[in-house]
């Protein structure tokens, strides 16, 4: 479920990004843990919703992965390189590497999936109803999901203008 989110997030933006550039849009993928691991599930189901949608790693979409093992301290670094990349997006796997990828760039968008806690509280988003900034995501809190207005249909986000969509979506819960 949270991969088909995220690539919901992402999807719109990159075709349209990617008709007007007339490139491959990359992603960056910052996987918390190792590939394949028993602590990171979402990354197989993330490479299927690529493939359901119709996307083709190094054909239709560059997915560039860079992996932490479990090791927090590596998040600055691995950011770091996505950013020296020129990525189009940066799919962030919890609220850590997210904070990490807004403290190393205010240009690229990014997408923080899987994040517990308050998104505000952390310094993420200015407020759940006006997030601002480049990052978008999902947050799961005790008491259900919410979506901030950046998630309404016909919002727009605060995204670079070439990557603007209604489907820019922060989903913090109460």
């Amino acid at each position: 479920m949270i991969s088909g989110i995220t690539f919901g997030l992402l999807a719109a933006p990159l075709a349209a990004g990617a008709q007007r550039a007339g490139k491959v849009p990359v992603l960056g993928v910052l996987v918390p843990a190792e590939p394949d691991s028993p602590t990171e599930p979402h990354l197989s189901a993330f490479r299927q919703a690529l493939h359901d949608l119709g996307y083709v790693d190094g054909q239709t979409v560059a997915v560039e992965y860079r992996y932490a093992h479990g090791k927090a301290d590596l998040y600055p670094d691995l950011v770091a390189q996505l950013v020296r990349l020129k990525v189009d997006r940066m799919v962030e796997g919890s609220g850590t590497p997210t904070l990490a990828a807004k403290r190393a760039t205010h240009s690229i968008p990014i997408v923080g999936v899987g994040m517990s806690g308050d998104p505000v509280g952390i310094g993420l988003v200015a407020s759940l109803a006006r997030p601002g900034g480049n990052v978008t995501g999902l947050s799961f809190l005790t008491g259900g999901a919410r979506t901030s207005s950046a998630a309404r249909p016909g919002s727009r986000s605060n995204l670079p203008s070439p990557y603007r969509s209604s489907n820019a979506t922060f989903c913090p819960s109460t």
